[in-house]
Formats: C-alpha cells, structure tokens, sequence
C-alpha cells in the first residue's frame, strides 16, 4: 500500500495523519486533494464503528483504493453514553460547538465533579479493496469541568479536563494534546498492522 486516501476534509485532522503514514513511507490524500469530487456520505450507523466503516467502504469502492475513516465523539458516563455518536450535532443538526457544550453542561447541572466521567472515543476503520475492513479504537480518559475554559481547540475540548491534568483540553497546547488524544491513541495501534502489511 503506497497511498491511503484519508476521508476528511479537515486539514488539520489530514496532517495529522499524513505525518504518522509519511514515516512508513505511505502517502496520505485528504478528500480535498483527489482528482474526483467525493459525494458526502451519510453517517447513519447506530456506532462508531458502522460510521467510519460507511465512510471508509463507500469511498474505497467509488476510488478503487485504500481509505481510512474516522469517526469520534464524547462518551459520559452520568449521561448513559451520550452525547455519543451524535456528539457533533448534539443540540441539533444546525448546532455548532458552543450550543453543544452548553447543553452538556446544562444536562449535567448539579451533578458533582467525582460523577462527572467521560471520555474521547476514536475509531479508525481501514477499508482495502477486495479485504475486511480493519478498525482501530482508540481512548481518552477525563471528567467534564464545570464551565468551559480555553481557546486552544474544537468541539467539547473547553470543558474536558484530561485524567491527570487540572486544565481542560482546549488550555492545552497542540503538542500535548496531540500526545494524549484519543485519535493519538487510536493512530498509535496502527503501527503494528503497518508493519505486518
């Protein structure tokens, strides 16, 4: 495998991994950089897993070639796993970062700090034309603060505080967020099947 088209549009999210495959000598496309305008495809699974399966597969089958797909979002425990899979339109479908960090925090009123459990899911699914698609889950463990503090990142980061760290996320810098994330965790158990394919 020389290249991997990378499902997203996001450069930040393209260069993160274009980083990690360029080490293996694989060079990593974002959908922005095809030839092909790619339809949008609906993520209309019940998991993360079916998510990032829909995305990876279809775009593989249109393109012929290898494509990796991610799908992430916030899991809380006192919420019974929401806001889940539909951790990005949470305060609906129009919503933006801030409308759904406020309904978190206001779902979560009055709840204490030892009950406030949550975490970052990541999961890469890896679809290779003619083979069963791979997955790749990865994790970040944390609590949701109380209010939202910091400028330094997207989506829930302002009010997650990372385990072991007394900051959110978004008062991080990259770099260290980078070391932590989820998808850091998810990319670095790439590396074993890399090195077996």
């Amino acid at each position: 495998m020389q290249e991997l088209v990378i499902a997203t549009k996001n450069e930040g999210k393209a260069k993160e991994f274009k980083d990690f495959f360029a080490r293996y000598g694989i060079k990593a496309l974002s959908l922005l950089e095809l030839n092909d305008e790619v339809p949008d495809i609906e993520e209309n699974g019940t998991t993360f897993e079916e998510n990032a399966a829909l995305k990876a597969e279809q775009i593989s089958a249109i393109q012929s070639t290898p494509v990796l797909a991610d799908d992430s979002g916030l899991i809380i425990d006192s919420l019974n796993g929401r806001p889940g899979i539909y951790s990005a339109r949470y305060a609906g479908v129009q919503s933006n970062d801030q409308a759904n960090i406020e309904k978190v925090l206001d779902e979560l009123t009055g709840v204490p700090i030892e009950k406030r459990d949550a975490r970052f899911i990541c999961v890469l699914a890896i679809a290779i034309p003619n083979k069963p698609t791979i997955f790749k889950t990865g994790f970040c463990e944390g609590k949701i603060a109380f209010t939202a503090e910091g400028k330094n990142g997207f989506g829930y980061d302002p009010i997650f505080i990372p385990s072991g760290y007394t900051k959110t996320m978004a008062q991080l810098s990259s770099g260290e967020k980078n070391k932590i994330s989820h998808r850091y965790h998810a990319i670095q158990q790439l590396e074993e099947w890399i090195k077996n394919i």
